[in-house]
């Protein structure tokens, strides 16, 4: 039966839109969520920081609503226990570049936790984040990783196995733009090193990815909408998409999806950093530093994976990689062990860094413009 509407943890998200009164917000994937965080952030200037109650803002991407209600919660209990003191976070979500576009022009958010490291860049590029914030905290500030893999339709019908079947004429491409998704950006990258290890050179590569792309039917604004546009609206054979996205859609509609981990793919790590200007003028900084801190911890780590995020924990990690063969996962496996390893990684070094990746990828004038010609 084909899943019509909002389920389980995404429904959930969502209606936590209306819930500023617990402090606790989630915006939706096309970035409007931007205007109400900044008014939450302005009543917090107004006062609502006291002995008794601090209040920062998180501005996220698109995929981690569920993580970050989770988190929230987690880490609202260890302040507490902590502190004495009552923390109330203020949730910001939609397509990473966008949200990161938002707050270098004015969104007041105490921590930022976006899908790359160069999204974070945008906003120290505004001065408002210190130089050195991806080594602020743990393994380049990345308190959990994640990469990227294949959400097909049940049984598979179009017989996808690897990024080349994404090339075939008879198959539709759901994916979101690079332009304003941090997801995408890794999506891009995941497929140009696919066909970099075939051995193609540059002008091979570009040609394979403008057939991916001129297969792509949606480009929407972020990952989330992807989703949505796959699973909600009936669109696409195959949606390329995060790790967490893909086993969240086989949570919410068991048997109507299938996970397909292709043979080459790449080591996302979302970066998270504290806006120092921001912090330093609302008198956050310790419960931001902590906010973020805690990610690394041992029970936060558990959570991050029990939402699907791979933690940055080794130990921990491997309490949850599968022991089975195979890389098609059809349904959520009984024992939690979900952490398929058997694929080759590569990571942003391969490209140069985000600022060199970034220009020459996804700059205006740059090679995806090329590739994605109207």
């Amino acid at each position: 039966m084909k899943s019509w509407f909002l389920t389980g943890k995404r429904m959930i998200a969502l209606t936590l839109t209306g819930a500023l009164g617990v402090g606790v917000f989630a915006g939706c994937g096309d970035g409007k969520a931007s205007g109400n965080a900044a008014e939450a952030a302005d009543s917090a200037d107004a006062g609502q920081n006291s002995a008794e109650v601090v209040e920062i803002t998180n501005v996220s991407y698109d995929p981690t609503r569920e993580l970050y209600e989770d988190y929230n919660e987690l880490f609202g209990a260890y302040w507490k226990e902590k502190t004495g003191q009552e923390v109330k976070v203020v949730q910001s979500h939609g397509g990473s570049g966008k949200q990161a576009l938002e707050v270098a022009n004015g969104l007041e958010a105490d921590v930022v936790t976006l899908a790359l490291e160069g999204d974070v860049q945008v906003v120290a590029d505004a001065g408002l984040i210190e130089d050195g914030f991806a080594e602020e905290f743990d393994l380049d500030s990345s308190p959990y990783t994640s990469t990227i893999v294949f959400l097909v339709r049940k049984d598979n019908p179009k017989g996808i196995e690897d990024w080349d079947d994404l090339l075939r004429e008879d198959v539709g491409v759901i994916t979101p733009n690079p332009k304003t998704s941090g997801g995408a950006r890794w999506n891009y990258l995941a497929a140009w090193y696919y066909f970099e290890q075939q051995g193609q050179s540059e002008e091979e590569i570009l040609e394979s990815m403008k057939q991916l792309y001129a297969n792509v039917l949606v480009l929407d604004s972020g990952a989330r909408g992807s989703t949505t546009t796959f699973t909600e609206n009936g669109q696409g054979d195959v949606l390329i998409a995060w790790e967490n996205e893909a086993f969240l859609s086989l949570e919410e509609a068991p048997g109507e999806y299938e996970i397909v981990v292709p043979s080459v793919s790449i080591l996302c790590q979302p970066t998270v950093a504290i806006v120092d200007e921001v912090v330093d003028y609302r008198g956050t900084r310790e419960v931001a530093t902590e906010y973020l801190s805690y990610l690394y911890s041992e029970d936060a780590q558990r959570l991050e994976a029990k939402n699907y995020y791979r933690p940055s924990n080794e130990a921990i990690l491997g309490e949850f990689v599968s022991e089975t063969e195979g890389k098609t996962i059809t349904e959520l496996p009984a024992d939690g062990k979900w952490i398929i390893n058997d694929i080759t990684l590569t990571d942003i070094a391969h490209f140069g860094g985000w600022n060199e990746a970034g220009e020459k990828h996804f700059a205006d004038g740059g090679l995806f413009d090329a590739i994605y010609e109207q």
